[in-house]
């Protein structure tokens, strides 16, 4: 039986998981890589795959359990085409891995890059414009950057303000859009070429991921931000994190933002520490200020345990 190749790997994914194109392309690299590596990547034992701990040494450690767990689904991909009886993914190293805290923007500093782009949009100069429709869906929908730049017009209803994504691995959602982003973008639309069904439109297809970063990072630095602090996932972690300071139930953020797994959203939770220190210095009852002064006597008053009279 002839073993299953890497475009075989790469097929069932697209067919079966519906793997966006940037992923697929990171799973081939990692594959990649893993067949320089090793001397038959697909006939590979334990010993084969634990070597790769020291071939792939001076590898990030995220970056070498990306890797690892890309050739655990290749070898779960080998036994279910029959061709692999034994999984020998037991081999690879295991690299402990924390998962890193998002960058942050304050709302000081959104507000800063979004008077800045209101004020250049005041011209009416279509390439202003733009700008502003860009940043307000970023930070008003939390929109991954692939999902704006490739936003056609039918996905933009005119009479709701609702957005059709198709995001991550085919998943589809509906997504809210703010009065200002609506504004924003309604200006955009009498502005842009015509011709074609790209809301952000560049020659025949629509601008790129890498033409967005550029152009926020421009708008930082006329902002006056760090221009390295900002990217189109840091206006998305923005979105998130404000959303739940003020108040956004979890479930309703992991909507949203199209998470399959309410574990990525939950990462946001820690932005939300000064909010909770704050909660637990204001409600609980040894927070300051709620503590009983000393009586008249200079004793200190006990408060109750329990309001019913019994110990707990």
């Amino acid at each position: 039986m002839r073993a299953p190749d890497i475009d075989d790997f790469l097929a069932m994914l697209s067919a079966e998981r519906g793997a966006a194109a940037n992923t697929l392309a990171a799973y081939r690299r990692d594959l990649e890589a893993a067949a320089e590596a090793l001397a038959d990547l697909a006939d590979a034992n334990e010993r084969d795959l634990a070597g790769l701990g020291e071939a792939w040494c001076v590898l990030a450690p995220s970056s070498l359990a990306r890797r690892c767990s890309t050739l655990r689904q290749y070898y779960g991909f080998l036994i279910d085409s029959g061709y692999r009886r034994d999984d020998p993914s037991g081999g690879l190293p295991r690299p402990r891995v924390r998962r890193p805290l998002p960058r942050l923007l304050s709302r000081e500093q959104v507000d800063r890059m979004l008077v800045t782009a209101e004020e250049e949009a005041a011209s009416d100069e279509p390439q202003a414009v733009r700008m502003l429709a860009l940043l307000e869906m970023l930070y008003g929908s939390g929109l991954r950057a692939t999902e704006l730049v490739s936003l056609t017009l039918d996905t933009v209803p005119r009479d709701a303000p609702l957005l059709h994504i198709t995001g991550k691995g085919g998943q589809q959602r509906m997504v809210p859009v703010s009065t200002r982003a609506r504004h924003a973008l309604s200006r955009w639309l009498e502005l842009r070429p015509k011709g074609t069904r790209y809301v952000f439109p560049s020659r025949d297809r629509h601008i790129s991921r890498v033409r967005l970063f550029q152009l926020l990072r421009g708008l930082a630095g006329r902002a006056g931000l760090p221009p390295e602090a900002v990217s189109p996932h840091v206006l998305r972690h923005a979105f998130a994190t404000h959303l739940l300071e003020g108040g956004a139930d979890l479930r309703v953020l992991q909507t949203l933002l199209g998470h399959a797994d309410i574990a990525t959203t939950q990462i946001y939770t820690h932005v939300d520490s000064a909010r909770l220190v704050e909660l637990v210095n204001a409600r609980h009852p040894l927070g300051p200020g709620r503590m009983r002064g000393p009586d008249r006597d200079g004793q200190t008053a006990a408060r109750p345990l329990a309001t019913d009279g019994k110990a707990d």
